[in-house]
């Protein structure tokens, strides 16, 4: 399957590149862009949350009131779960939420969500530019150009350049990522996807 290269106008040219079918053309597997997300989303969440539980509350340890005779219940510290300003009982401790997800899934998620923006006409292969300081006004001319300024786009580069990224990190609906980068997430996120003509070989040659 071949898509037509565009210039940063618009404007198709006259050159083609040819995508390989077994990357962006397989059979998608629904389950597999289902669990590579989740596993990102998951990744991706601190676990710092952290609540004093009655060892670590600060007060005294003296015993507040004799055993028997008041009757009311027995109470040994100030810092009893039951007082106001206790410690708490079971509370949230800092952990990790990571996942695993075996290597051959992640890449059969990123070659499905791949195929189903192919298929939907979201794929759009772009002529290698660079910017000579960054300029947020030129990379928002580039997605003016293709109409896309309203939707979330992926800008795909072969290598880190900073003046694309700085140039696009003020956008809130644009992202930047080289190659080797792109993930599941950020493809099925993404409402179109911009590739660089570079890159294209580079996102075979990950996803093999």
């Amino acid at each position: 399957m071949e898509l037509k290269v565009h210039n940063i106008k618009g404007k198709e040219t006259d050159r083609k590149v040819k995508l390989n079918k077994s990357i962006f053309g397989i059979e998608p597997n629904d389950h597999a862009i289902y669990l590579d997300v989740k596993q990102y989303l998951a990744n991706n969440r601190k676990g710092l949350h952290k609540a004093k539980e009655r060892a670590e509350i600060a007060g005294s340890t003296r015993k507040i009131k004799k055993q028997k005779g008041t009757g009311t219940a027995r109470a040994g510290s100030i810092k009893n779960p039951l007082f106001r300003g206790g410690g708490r009982v079971f509370g949230p401790r800092p952990r990790s939420y990571d996942q695993k997800v075996n290597k051959k899934v992640k890449k059969l998620a990123r070659k499905s969500a791949l195929t189903y923006k192919l298929k939907n006409k979201e794929v759009l292969i772009l002529e290698d530019f660079k910017f000579s300081s960054p300029k947020t006004t030129d990379y928002l001319n580039i997605i003016k150009a293709f109409g896309l300024e309203s939707k979330k786009t992926l800008l795909v580069t072969s290598e880190t350049d900073s003046n694309i990224y700085l140039s696009s990190r003020n956008l809130k609906n644009s992202k930047v990522l080289i190659n080797s980068e792109l993930n599941t997430y950020e493809i099925t996120d993404a409402n179109n996807i911009l590739i660089l003509e570079s890159a294209v070989e580079g996102i075979e040659t990950t996803l093999k």
